[in-house]
């Protein structure tokens, strides 16, 4: 039999990197993660990267550290530049060395992104070119703003060699500061540092150079490329080649962290996190494309790979295939921060695998609240929530938990390792609630994963299941549990329009969507995952769809780390987006629609079916028998209150957590 580290024999093997040795090749990405205090890092980043380092990574870079005040954004977010930070900073990096994996800190200026909103500071860019249509232009750098920023960068690396960082990655990619110079998508100037490929990268060369000076030839230095922004006019494999070669041969560079995409709101930021409808095949060809032209230049500096990797076997395969020197897995170690260490254990099936959903990482990101994970609830709450079998129950208890769905299954499974004795009833003969509709969904295909993931999580800690099985007050009550878990759900809205005509709900909608016939409206009250998944599935079956949305906003309750790559598919399809109109009436032949801008209304004819997304009602179900019998009860998940997966599988951790 093939051990595990046979099989990863190359990822799991050493690798230098400059005057450093990585354990392996495996390394875990800077990724922000709003975890900073008053902008410096707090107890729960030292708890959070204590994990990943004791999971068994090579080496982990620390996210995005400010280098200037206009750079700082929101609170959460962290700086360099002042000494403040070298303390909170030297007991994280004490920390993770002391477990064997290395650490590095990733310095940024994030240029045009920061508006300033907090700090109340001006924005500063290579060209005054907004990132999105509602964001302001920044003020076009001069030569004292670049001397400043130069010098931001060179306090910052300082500061954090003294705090104990052992290699500094200068952020070039994303979109931030250094690529909106390189790039001729945000680069318009014509004087010095705008214009021709020498010209763009004369400043982040001074970057560069600077902090290579401030660091010595004997600290590692690296820089983390954005080799392809996916925007028509912006920077291109072809191009980020040559200047990766340029900045290689300016300065001597430890390491090329290859990634892609821009900081512009269309569907190249959807391709920073591609979730789990986006392809990775294409992103793997731009690392081998830089490595390949670094090699041929006679650079032997390591070149990391990024982007939608969640096992060793997809890390090892790219090694082998010259793809890259290390592999970075940043959404992977959200997921499970023992990634390593249980594969090298061979415990792949203890992995909670990341599923690329993006609602508790980039969706939390974007709200600007500490990151969350879907498939780990213990991801940001490392030092309150230890894994279950580091802190079993003091007094197991006999625990029933009541629906088989996602929050009831991970109640289960999370009672269950921390020592309880555990039965789950459900009443339908599979588990999985109301996400068993996606595996309909080729699109939504995580989700089918992280159900069998959770239901052989349920037979690993031994859970007793019982499904076909519908509970009733006196079943409970004969029961005699400790502690009752209501894991029921919610009712689905059944909607209803003046008019008679025969509407369906999303679920309706997919049972049988060749009973929709070809030309559908789907008026979204709900601005969420399901409806945008049902319209791109509709569409994708080759529907003719239109969507109306009350709001003046279309997936108002997704994130754009995602929409915006759904919005460009969905463009491909001809969905139509018609915002601010509120269906009125459907008499099945004849939907009238209001304009909620001006009071009119229209009619909609020619459609042979209208599909409305409402909000679930968390429906009353057993609870007020269990409460008029004094039973130990508690609701969880939609039953509780319904909303997505990602907070319904939260409140089925934190209330296993809680037996008493």
């Amino acid at each position: 039999m093939t051990q595990p580290q046979d099989r990863h024999a190359l990822a799991l093997s050493p690798l230098q990197v400059g005057p450093l040795t990585f354990r392996n090749r495996i390394f875990v990405p800077a990724h922000t993660t709003n975890f900073g205090d008053d902008h410096l890092p707090s107890q729960r980043h030292l708890d959070y990267h204590l994990a990943r380092a004791r999971g068994g990574v090579g080496a982990i870079v620390f996210e995005s550290i400010r280098v200037h005040l206009n750079s700082v954004g929101r609170p959460q977010a962290v700086q360099g530049f002042d000494e403040s930070c070298i303390a909170p900073f030297a007991r994280i990096t004490s920390a993770v060395k002391a477990e064997g994996a290395r650490i590095l800190g990733q310095i940024i200026h994030l240029g045009r992104q920061v508006e300033g909103d907090f700090e109340r500071t001006v924005s500063w860019g290579a060209s005054p070119v907004a990132w999105s249509a509602t964001g302001l232009p920044p003020r076009q750098m001069d030569e004292d703003d670049m001397a400043e920023v130069i010098d931001g960068h060179v306090r910052s690396a300082r500061n954090l060699v003294e705090a104990g960082f052992e290699g500094i990655e200068l952020q070039m990619a994303h979109g931030h500061l250094l690529q909106q110079f390189i790039s001729p998508l945000s680069n318009h100037r014509t004087d010095a540092y705008g214009g021709s490929l020498d010209n763009r990268l004369r400043f982040p060369i001074a970057v560069l150079q600077a902090v290579r000076a401030a660091l010595g030839d004997g600290f590692c230095l690296g820089i983390r490329f954005g080799a392809e922004e996916y925007v028509p006019g912006g920077l291109t494999i072809d191009e980020a080649e040559i200047a990766v070669t340029r900045l290689a041969a300016a300065s001597r560079l430890d390491f090329v962290n290859v990634s892609h995409s821009a900081y512009h709101a269309s569907h190249s930021l959807a391709t920073q996190m591609a979730d789990m409808a986006m392809d990775p095949t294409p992103f793997r060809a731009l690392p081998a494309r830089v490595r390949t032209a670094l090699r041929a230049a006679g650079d032997p500096a390591p070149v990391f790979a990024v982007c939608r990797f969640t096992t060793l076997d997809q890390a090892e395969t790219a090694l082998r295939d010259g793809i890259a020197d290390a592999v970075g897995m940043a959404r992977a170690h959200i997921a499970d921060p023992a990634l390593v260490a249980k594969t090298r254990a061979g415990r792949r099936s203890d992995i909670r695998a990341c599923i690329a959903c993006n609602q508790g990482c980039a969706g939390m990101l974007e709200r600007n609240l500490p990151i969350r994970c879907m498939v780990n609830p213990m991801a940001g709450m490392e030092g309150v929530w230890p894994e279950p079998a580091a802190a079993p129950a003091p007094a197991p208890r006999k625990v029933l938990v009541i629906g088989g769905g996602p929050a009831g299954m991970e109640a289960a499974t999370t009672a269950a390792a921390l020592g309880h004795a555990v039965s789950l009833w459900e009443a339908e003969p599979h588990l999985g609630g109301r996400l068993i509709w996606t595996r309909s969904m080729p699109k939504r295909a995580g989700f089918a994963e992280m159900l069998d993931r959770q239901a052989c999580a349920l037979h690993r800690a031994g859970v007793d299941i019982r499904r076909n099985t519908r509970a009733d007050i006196d079943a409970i009550e004969a029961f005699g549990a400790d502690a009752i878990l209501l894991a029921t759900g919610a009712a689905p809205a059944v909607p209803s329009l003046p008019g008679g005509g025969a509407l369906r709900s999303l679920t309706q909608a997919l049972a049988d969507p060749a009973a929709l016939g070809p030309r559908v409206a789907v008026a979204d009250f709900t601005g969420d995952w399901p409806a945008l998944s049902v319209v791109e599935r509709l569409a994708d079956l080759g529907l003719d769809v239109t969507v109306l949305t009350p709001p003046a906003a279309f997936a108002w309750r997704t994130t754009i780390y995602s929409t915006l790559a759904t919005s460009a598919r969905l463009r491909a399809r001809a969905v139509r987006v018609r915002p601010l109109r509120r269906p009125v009436r459907w008499d099945g032949a004849t939907l009238t629609v209001e304009d909620l801008s001006s009071g009119e209304t229209e009619d909609m004819t020619g459609l042979s079916a209208v599909i409305v997304a409402d909000h679930d009602r968390a429906a009353p179900g057993l609870w007020p028998e269990l409460r008029a019998r004094g039973l130990p009860a508690r609701r969880i998940g939609d039953a509780n209150a319904p909303r997505t997966a990602l907070e319904a599988i939260y409140s089925g951790h934190q209330a296993a957590r809680e037996i008493a």
